[in-house]
């Protein structure tokens, strides 16, 4: 339990706001029965019928350090009517190699059957009550769940725990069923993962801005000479160096694995953590100190007992175990440059579609570019001859990439500020903050501000000033956004900025685009209903960078706005507003699986609305619906060809005219 909680609470810490496009799955079905071995004595035997390609695990694995999760059962028995006897048995089969976890485990597949006894003490019991927490893996994803037993001791009918809800729960419950029908007309849109290529290109970039930094750069020279002088033998140097450059690639490719576990969770569950407050504001404090430490205010470095003990290790085994712990030594004592470097590749990455695997490839991206260097170099020797040498250049990067983080840190406060409401970044002010940070990055390259590890300036260099004109090319870019014009539409920047409806100026309405829409689902059928026009279900989140990219460089091209303004009634759904639902509109809903979730806020209707009648809770997602809330056509997600989804729009209209 204690390992599953560090390893949420990782993902929590630097996951920041994905999302995910997940099929709702349940591979596992567990049943019970009970055999009675005496008057006190009892055999509980539990048993989970697992699907093909899926697996359940141990509940004790091979070391304590294991990443594989393990199978948890807990006997309730808070008013001790029962002994345990023994802990609980499982099957015998011996550890396998497991290709998520990169480890030997023990795995069970097809069933699974777990085996307790116990002794009753209190004569009148008549129920026993077990909780498993499991997770299920196939080959790519693992899934977390939990089972709750009510076992009578009397026979061997199993009883799901039952729970009542009051007659207002089952009421609204049910109201969140929408019937929708034609299902048969339209396949269900398969949302396709982005691919992984964009993410890996990302990660590698920013292994190279890492390279450019004062902690790695002077360990390129140092680290190929000794390997290429050091060795009595050439090729034995040469090998050394390929290796160590490997070893690199590979530290920082495991530094994902922990991810996988977690990737896949129940509905709804990774868009609350994406968008929590209190997360959103952690991350806002964490950047700040990133930037800060980048402007050379201070260090973040990790224990270095760390790097001395890798250090240590290295020089005595030696070897190829000893190159390995050359490269943990160099991971290190870096970490004060690359760590804010790879938190922001660890955001970027985990706000795509993919989740861990696109992790993986970012971190491997990464990995490889700091990697490339040290085997090149050792390969031609000469070419060491043309690097520059180490310098005030050097701490340059760092500033430059502290303003950035310094940019970022508002993307985090952004989304706090926009599921809550509080209108503290308004889109202008956020957008006037870049501006600042801006003007600040073009003082520093332009010597009029300093910090404290810069030498004095002699003269501009050719990067500095080109640099410089970027950014002030940047900034010219972004002052347009601060009015209330035609050219306020920064589509380069879509899902980065809050919407153009969060503004300071007055807009006929809070919707994007100043279209007219609803954003709430009756008030919205009854628009259409008086109309008489078709609805455009959009499916949305105040943090969901791709909801902002379609609606303000899709829907806002002319023929898509056209369609949208004139013949759809929008209906928006936010899943990730926070704003409390009135007393009497909150409930509870019980899912499919027995577990209850209570609909507290906003945004919880509206997830827990999609999830039921659309078996998916990636955003944005959109349906086209009559009054009668019949399909009129296939079901779409984020795309950004304009004219195919004008197509779509226009296929749904022909649809609603016919049916008319």
């Amino acid at each position: 339990m204690q390992i599953r909680s560090i390893l949420l609470y990782i993902l929590i810490v630097f996951g920041l706001s994905f999302q995910v496009n997940s099929q709702i799955l349940e591979p596992v079905k567990w049943e019970s029965k009970i055999e009675k071995l005496n008057d006190t004595q009892y055999k509980v035997i539990l048993q989970a019928n697992i699907e093909k390609g899926w697996y359940i695990y141990s509940q004790h694995q091979q070391s304590e350090d294991s990443f594989a999760p393990t199978t948890f059962f807990d006997f309730t028995n808070k008013e001790n009517n029962y002994t345990l006897i023994g802990k609980t048995s499982e099957p015998s089969v011996p550890p396998v190699f497991d290709n998520i976890f990169e480890e030997d485990v023990v795995k069970f597949k097809e069933t699974a059957v777990f085996e307790q006894l116990i002794t009753t003490i209190n004569q009148d019991l008549r129920q026993i009550d077990v909780y498993v927490e499991y997770q299920t893996c196939d080959d790519s994803k693992c899934i977390p769940g939990d089972f709750t037993f009510n076992i009578s001791l009397d026979g061997t009918e199993i009883v799901r725990e039952v729970v009542e809800l009051d007659e207002r729960s089952k009421e609204l419950s049910k109201a969140l069923d929408l019937d929708i029908k034609g299902w048969n007309k339209f396949e269900k849109t398969v949302i396709k993962e982005k691919s992984n290529f964009s993410i890996f290109l990302l990660g590698f970039l920013g292994g190279l801005i890492a390279l450019l930094t004062p902690c790695v750069f002077p360990m390129i020279p140092l680290t190929v000479s000794f390997f290429t002088k050091s060795a009595n033998d050439p090729k034995k140097g040469l090998f050394n160096s390929i290796l160590y450059g490997f070893f690199i690639f590979l530290i920082y490719a495991l530094l994902s694995i922990p991810f996988h576990v977690l990737d896949s969770l129940d509905p709804g569950i990774l868009n609350n953590i994406s968008t929590n407050v209190t997360l959103n504001i952690i991350f806002f404090i964490i950047f700040i100190v990133f930037a800060f430490s980048f402007f050379g205010y201070f260090e973040l470095t990790l224990p270095q007992s760390w790097s001395a003990a890798m250090d240590s290790k290295a020089n005595k085994i030696g070897g190829i175990i000893g190159v390995f712990f050359m490269a943990l030594t160099l991971a290190i004592v870096s970490f004060s440059c690359t760590g804010p470097i790879l938190g922001t590749l660890l955001g970027s990455s985990l706000t795509a579609d993919g989740g861990a695997m696109q992790l993986t490839m970012g971190m491997s991206g990464f990995g490889l570019a700091l990697a490339l260097p040290f085997s090149l170099f050792a390969m031609f020797p000469k070419w060491l001859n043309s690097l520059p040498k180490s310098g005030g250049w050097l701490n340059t990067v760092k500033v430059v990439l502290g303003f950035i983080e310094l940019a970022l840190a508002l993307k985090f406060l952004s989304n706090a500020d926009l599921v809550e409401h509080w209108g503290l970044l308004k889109r202008e002010v956020f957008i006037g903050s870049w501006i600042l940070i801006g003007v600040g990055l073009i003082l520093y390259l332009f010597g009029k501000i300093k910090f404290p590890h810069d030498g004095p300036l002699q003269k501009l260099g050719k990067g500095r000033v080109a640099t410089g004109i970027l950014v002030i090319a940047f900034v010219i870019y972004l002052i347009p956004g601060l009015t209330n014009s035609e050219y306020a539409n920064l589509k380069w920047l879509s899902g980065f900025p809050p919407p153009m409806f969060y503004s300071l100026y007055e807009k006929s309405s809070e919707c994007p685009m100043d279209l007219n829409c609803n954003k709430d689902l009756d008030a919205g059928l009854a628009q259409a209903k008086a109309e008489n026009k078709p609805v455009l279900l959009d499916f949305t989140g105040w943090a969901c960078v791709n909801c902002r990219k379609m609606e303000e460089q899709v829907w806002s091209t002319t023929e898509v706005y056209d369609m949208l303004k004139d013949n759809y009634v929008i209906i928006s759904l936010y899943v990730d507003d926070k704003k409390e639902l009135v007393e009497d509109e909150q409930f509870q809903y019980l899912r499919s699986n027995g577990t209850v979730k209570d609909i507290e806020t906003i945004g919880d209707k509206w997830a827990t609305l999609q999830t039921i009648n659309f078996e998916n809770n990636s955003q944005p997602y959109y349906v086209l619906l009559d009054h009668n809330m019949q399909l009129l056509n296939t079901t779409n997600a984020y795309e950004s060809d304009a004219d195919a989804y004008y197509d779509w729009l226009k296929t749904g209209l022909e649809n609603f005219k016919k049916s008319d």
